[in-house]
């Protein structure tokens, strides 16, 4: 569906004036009474009635004189032109039919000195077989995965195994975007590191080939904080066969200050909603939850949700992730409302992950930030 020129906007001029009054164009699935976000792109009720009295006129075309220049569309990566490309040296092979174990593939960075990444984007060069990846950075003299080959793929690792403590450079998944962070931040690419991509491949009925890469713009000065990626999660959860609304959460206390960035939810195709929450502790035992966000989950469009301002995270904070599953037959996308659903890879399966990103001093790394000084 090419929204590009006139002629062709002009053709789905009815279901564009429908998506974007029921709001489901462009997509955004924050609660709008929660919480201000810089990437939010929901068109104001001013242009929303626009395209529809646009829509209802036969959709006329403007004065060609007040066009603007043709716009130039990105033919490769949607960031600027990134400072490095890594690409998996190996391809994939890919299967028409059944389960796809994730497949890893090690890339040596050979990196002199420390990097620090300001942007960076994952692209598969088969998208349509990419449930989602994963880049990890492992730091030199890491344990994980050491007795794994290197630039060649490989499915053979236990869950044991895939567990790690490595910092994580990107998330991609459908819908999602490039990361690109405020000024004066960046992840750190330590010297020596390698990069360790984590694909989940599904079979779509049609055999192909996957090489993904990732794009990196470098920060150009030293930064004052370093991002880290954290995550809430909870694996022990078993969804009843036909529960519109199961309840699933995750709690996780902050150890040191931080500031709170950005969002990025991932469930699979029950998920219906997820909320990030700030636990307040009250006397006697009690507690008080405060929102900072509100997805109404779509599987389709996983998206990042950045805070329109960093927010500053006590020592001590505790967190709270809370997921809803709809394993009934009224959701379309169930692949089987009969079944007890519990974590796995598949798409089939469900996950409940709430990732979030954090800002630090620049000269602590993971491990230092989960030793609580305060």
């Amino acid at each position: 569906m090419a929204l590009v020129t006139y002629q062709d906007a002009r053709k789905w001029s009815a279901k564009i004036a429908r998506r974007t009054t029921a709001k489901e164009m462009p997509p955004w699935f924050a609660d709008p009474q929660i919480g201000h976000f810089s990437n939010d792109p929901s068109l104001s009720a001013e242009q929303i009635a626009t395209l529809a009295e646009w829509a209802h006129a036969g959709a006329p075309a403007g004065n060609a004189a007040d066009a603007p220049p043709p716009r130039k569309w990105a033919t490769g990566f949607t960031i600027p032109q990134p400072d490095l490309v890594v690409t998996m040296p190996k391809p994939v092979t890919i299967p028409a039919r059944g389960d796809i174990a994730y497949t890893y593939e090690i890339v040596h960075t050979d990196f002199a000195q420390d990097r620090w990444v300001r942007m960076s984007e994952i692209r598969p060069s088969s998208r349509e077989h990419v449930h989602h990846a994963v880049v990890y950075i492992r730091p030199p003299g890491s344990a994980w995965l050491a007795h794994s080959p290197i630039g060649t793929p490989f499915t053979d690792v236990s869950m044991a195994d895939s567990m790690t403590k490595s910092d994580l450079l990107l998330v991609y998944a459908p819908g999602s975007s490039p990361d690109e962070w405020p000024e004066g931040m960046a992840k750190l690419i330590p010297r020596g590191s390698d990069l360790v991509f984590q694909m989940h491949y599904t079979a779509n009925g049609k055999a192909g080939t996957d090489r993904t890469s990732i794009g990196m713009i470098f920060a150009k000065e030293p930064p004052t904080k370093r991002v880290m990626t954290l995550q809430l999660t909870n694996s022990h959860f078993r969804i009843p066969p036909g529960d519109p609304a199961y309840r699933v959460e995750a709690r996780g206390t902050i150890p040191n200050d931080a500031l709170l960035l950005s969002f990025f939810p991932h469930l699979h195709l029950r998920g219906k909603e997820f909320e990030y929450n700030i636990v307040h502790p009250q006397s006697g035992g009690r507690y008080t939850i405060e929102t900072v966000l509100k997805v109404y989950y779509n599987f389709f469009w996983q998206l990042s949700y950045r805070l329109a301002e960093p927010l500053f995270l006590k020592a001590g904070t505790e967190l709270q992730a809370v997921a809803i599953f709809d394993n009934s037959r009224k959701n379309t996308h169930n692949p089987d409302p009969d079944a007890e659903v519990t974590w796995g890879d598949q798409t089939y399966d469900e996950m409940m992950v709430g990732f979030f990103d954090i800002a630090v001093a620049p000269d602590v790394d993971k491990a230092q930030f989960f030793e609580r000084t305060q």
